[in-house]
């Protein structure tokens, strides 16, 4: 039975290690320091709990890194310095850059590291994600293999280290950067009272985001996640000579929802935060 460790059993990583559970693998997490909705969240999906990180290490045969992208390097760091010799996933939206520093960190201390992206919403009985996976064609399978017969689809690809980052920004960066440019094209047509009509032109096209207004709300809890994915998603575009201004621009707007962190707010104070700069000042 192969033994997995994950960090962190937030939303997306709790039922990730979930489906690797029903797929027969022992999965363990660490509970220090983790919040109360992370014990819950492990405890409704059957995780093992662990003393330390140190014993995770001892036991897991891979490691699978799923937390906000700030925060990759860190947890790379503090994996690497318990002397993992195991595969060390990194599944997070980081740039290729970054990934390249974070395979350099883990490889130290002799684990070989896999680039992962989880691409779609987490995975249920009605939801089924694609978790992209780059890096030794030796590593891959048996990550692949943690998934089989379960609701997330491994997909291998054929190139090095990178690919699966550049999928996951190359995607990100189209995709959440056109649900903010569509939340503040609202924003604009409501200070003039023309949000109606916006919403009339827009429904005539099928395909537009700006028809989706229940959908910012979502956008705004999430942001204080989605907005280190967009800076990244810049750090890629740079890499590649394309221009990167929508991206940050899209990371600013995001800091302005940063009091709405995991709540549940309404359309009308989305775009009321809209509003207000990251100082909590009008602009």
């Amino acid at each position: 039975m192969t033994t997995l460790g994950i960090l962190h059993p937030g939303s997306m990583g709790a039922a990730v290690a979930a489906q690797a559970r029903r797929s027969g693998a022992e999965v363990l997490w660490c509970p220090a320091g983790r919040s109360t909705s992370s014990k819950e969240r492990a405890e409704r999906y059957g995780l093992t709990p662990i003393r330390a990180l140190s014993e995770m290490v001892e036991r897991a045969d891979i490691i699978l890194s799923l937390c906000p992208p700030a925060a990759a390097e860190d947890v790379a760091q503090n994996v690497a310095a318990c002397s993992y010799a195991g595969i060390y996933v990194d599944g997070n939206a980081v740039s290729p850059a970054t990934m390249a520093n974070i395979s350099a960190i883990v490889q130290r201390s002799g684990a070989t590291a896999v680039d992962g992206s989880v691409i779609g919403s987490p995975p249920s009985d009605s939801k089924s994600p694609r978790l992209y996976l780059s890096g030794p064609a030796d590593a891959l399978h048996p990550v692949a293999q943690l998934f089989e017969g379960s609701t997330v689809q491994a997909r291998l690809l054929s190139g090095e280290l990178g690919q699966a980052s550049a999928l996951k920004l190359s995607y990100s960066s189209y995709q959440k950067a056109s649900r903010v440019l569509a939340a503040v094209a609202y924003a604009l047509a409501s200070d003039h009272g023309v949000e109606a009509e916006l919403l009339d032109i827009a429904e005539g096209r099928t395909t537009s985001y700006l028809a989706e207004t229940a959908y910012f709300p979502k956008v705004a809890a999430r942001s204080w996640r989605w907005g280190p994915e967009m800076k990244e998603a810049a750090h890629a575009l740079e890499e590649a000579g394309l221009p990167s201004d929508l991206a940050d621009a899209a990371a600013a707007v995001m800091e302005r929802w940063a009091g709405l962190k995991d709540t549940s707010p309404d359309l009308a104070l989305v775009v009321q935060e809209l509003h207000v700069s990251p100082k909590g000042e009008p602009t």
